[in-house]
């Protein structure tokens, strides 16, 4: 894809809005059918992606590696995100800067990752988040958060938690309600909800009877009618089949089409089932043998089950399962306290009631989508390619350079080339394969004259969530657990040499596969002729047509348009390994000993919506620019869209030999796993060995399936 095009979201939301007739005077049917239009509109413009990292522990070493895995979700349905792409992971610390970052790739919603944490970091309370290229519009409330805790023994002993609080404070959300109004749900049966309409007199006499009722979960709507308030208590019922599993916002909306009401209720998933089967207690480097069993009424979901696994100290903190966590997602802000201490379903009603009443969705909001009004859209998904953003500035005054041209290039023999055109913010992007190649990317303006400067924006969002209150001074007391913690990776450390192996062998610098302009007029081998002393010959003699010429103090090619018999008016484009050049003295003066061969086409050639007139590739024996001088309106980066991913690996004690080895082994994660491999029925068996630790641990096991059945479960297994 060479002309990168993003067509507003907005804009086509607008003109949506402005296709369907004003609220005011329609009929009563009218306003819930053009509510449900609005809503799935805005939806399929703005869906919502959700993450889920399922880590191997909640509590660290500075130093230690992190083991993860990416689950990437459609919140409208609940089900993995299909196709390729890119999640940007990154840990804050406690000043909210990021301390690592790192791309990882995710294959039809799912990829495993780790990351190293430097053993330079202070003590204190770290947050993981995650995102995709989409999310980043909506950044920082849509993002994937969780807080970690790093400990540094070598530092400090203790550490302060000098982190605010993440996400809107308690009481600051926005309730829409009216006085004399008020909804009261009741469950019964199957879901059945009762809603009950409470208002007064005085309200109805101000606002009238007629109103309209929605129920919607996740971006889809459930119900939407008519009511008419007739009295001050009036009930509406709605089946049960009707309502989406999750949280339910539901609205009441006035005649005049606005809402005037707002209230969420639960209703509970049907969760997935997961069995974890094991002995109860092991010795030390004692085999483990332990098995998974799914359990859904889907059919052979064992085969299209993704999941992962981790055993550690069973003392370590834990977070909300995968299950829990989606319910609430990103949508509704910081996760509920009481969710890291019980699960969902075990929350008592009065508790959970509360913990609704302050809910507010940053996604589905009414009165941005009945105004026409849009999120401001930059970013786009990253399902085949990945995007580098930039933007061109005059370089005196700093302002975007709006309209102008600016060429990617990547050395090689194979000549590689896209091109942007900046829009009028001076922003530009160019696409790169989704993959782990390492390349070596040259952006430079098109017109060198114009005094620019290119600035090429960080892949990650510099958007971070929004502190409230102060950290606490006082000083934290360190555990049990995290000191133990910490004298194990320190023995570790002494006695081990960690060499983690890339899943992906090394690559060299890659560059374009074939040459983008295909088979060239001329095809110039330099070795299948005489050796000439200088370039100015070699056109000479060699390639017919075109004109290598000294004009007073520079040099000039020229290539006669085969159509009309005539030189162009204007120069051809003009490349050394691939990468375009402003002067045509830089291929005059290379040592002909250096060139491998030289390309060229004649006529006008497009790429996109660009034209040449005729080019000249120059392909030295390196083929990787390195004969030339970069210039200085030029940026060279080497860039890997996909940054490698390592493999866990742990001791094998099968043979009494490493049994017996008295080199200790105080590992602090046992066993990781990140892509467990189900069966048909459901079923998966994996080994491992225990340490010289005697503890308990905790295997914990997280997983989703093609269909979106979300599993989760825990088992205790005692070492002794």
């Amino acid at each position: 894809m060479n002309k990168l095009m993003l067509v507003n979201p907005g804009l086509i939301f607008s003109m949506f809005f402005l296709l369907l007739f004003p609220v005011s005077g329609q009929s009563q049917t009218g306003f819930t059918d053009v509510l449900s239009k609005k809503l799935a509109e805005y939806v399929r413009l703005f869906p919502r992606e959700e993450i889920y990292i399922h880590t191997d522990r909640q509590e660290y070493i500075a130093g230690e590696d992190i083991w993860f895995k990416i689950y990437a979700f459609d919140r409208q349905i609940l089900k993995p995100l299909t196709g390729n792409g890119i999640v940007y992971f990154e840990i804050l610390n406690p000043e909210n800067r990021p301390v690592v970052q790192k791309r990882i790739g995710i294959y039809d919603g799912v990829g495993p990752g780790q990351v190293s944490l430097p053993d330079t970091i202070s003590s204190g309370i770290y947050i993981i988040r995650a995102y995709t290229n989409w999310m980043k519009n909506f950044m920082p409330d849509n993002c994937f958060s969780k807080n970690i805790l790093v400990f540094n023994p070598l530092k400090n002993r203790s550490f302060k938690d000098k982190r605010a609080k993440v996400g809107t404070p308690a009481g600051n959300v926005t309730v829409l309600q009216q006085p004399g109004l008020a909804l009261n749900v009741r469950r019964e049966g199957n879901r059945k909800a009762i809603i009950e309409i409470n208002s007064s007199p005085e309200y109805r006499s101000a606002k009238g009877t007629a109103h309209y009722l929605s129920v919607q979960t996740r971006g889809s709507m459930n119900f939407a009618s008519p009511v008419g308030i007739t009295g001050d208590i009036t009930n509406v019922e709605i089946p049960g089949n009707l309502i989406t599993p999750g949280i339910n916002q539901i609205t009441l909306f006035n005649i005049s089409g606005r809402p005037v009401y707002e209230k969420y209720i639960y209703t509970p998933f049907d969760k997935a089932g997961m069995e974890v089967i094991s002995e109860e207690s092991y010795n030390l480097r004692d085999k483990v043998a332990a098995s998974f069993k799914a359990e859904s009424g889907s059919s052979e979901i064992g085969t299209d089950l993704n999941a992962s696994v981790s055993v550690v100290p069973a003392g370590s903190e834990s977070f909300p399962d995968i299950a829990d966590y989606l319910v609430f997602g990103s949508e509704f802000g910081a996760l509920p306290g009481e969710l890291f201490h019980s699960d969902l379903d075990e929350i008592g009603r009065d508790t959970l009631d509360n913990i609704l009443r302050g809910l507010k969705s940053n996604w589905i909001d009414w009165e941005a989508i009945l105004s026409g009004k849009s999120p401001s859209v930059t970013y786009k998904k990253e399902t085949e390619d990945h995007f580098l953003y930039g933007r061109l500035l005059n370089k005196t005054t700093q302002k975007p350079d709006s309209g102008h041209y600016v060429f990617l290039s990547i050395p090689g023999k194979n000549a590689y080339f896209q091109y942007a055109l900046t829009d009028k913010k001076g922003e530009f992007s160019f696409s790169l394969p989704l993959d782990e190649n390492l390349r070596d990317l040259i952006i430079q303006p098109e017109d060198p004259e114009r005094n620019n400067n290119l600035e090429i924006e960080n892949s990650f969002s510099l958007r971070y969530p929004f502190l409230w209150g102060k950290g606490d001074s006082s000083g934290m007391i360190v555990s049990e657990e995290l000191s133990r913690l910490g004298v194990n990776y320190q023995v570790m450390k002494i006695y081990t040499s960690e060499d983690l192996k890339a899943t992906t062998s090394q690559v060299a610098l890659a560059s374009g596969r074939k040459r983008f302009y295909g088979k060239p007029d001329i095809e110039l081998v330099m070795d299948d002729y005489i050796k000439l002393p200088v370039m100015q010959e070699v056109f000479f003699e060699l390639m017919p047509g075109i004109s290598l010429k000294k004009r007073k103090s520079d040099y000039e090619i020229t290539i006669l348009d085969p159509v009309e018999n005539k030189f162009f008016d204007k120069p051809p484009m003009l490349f050394a390994d691939g990468v375009i050049i402003n002067d045509p003295a830089i291929i005059a003066n290379i040592d002909p000993e250096l060139v491998e061969k030289v390309d060229a086409i004649k006529a006008r050639y497009f790429v996109g919506d660009y034209m040449f007139y005729g080019l000249v590739n120059v392909i030295t024996r390196s083929g990787d620019f390195s004969h030339f001088t970069l210039p200085d309106y030029a940026v060279r980066i080497r860039y890997r869209a996909i940054e490698e991913t390592k493999s866990f690996s742990s001791p094998d004690y099968g043979s009494a030999e490493k049994t017996q080895s008295r080199l200790p082994d105080f590992r602090n994660t046992i066993y990781w796993n990140p892509e467990l491999k189900f069966n048909r029925q459901g079923s998966c068996s994996v080994e491992f060995f225990t340490s010289d630790i005697k503890s308990d641990y905790k295997i914990v096991i997280q997983g989703v399936s093609k269909q979106g059945d979300l599993f989760s479960a825990e088992k205790i297994i005692r070492v002794k």
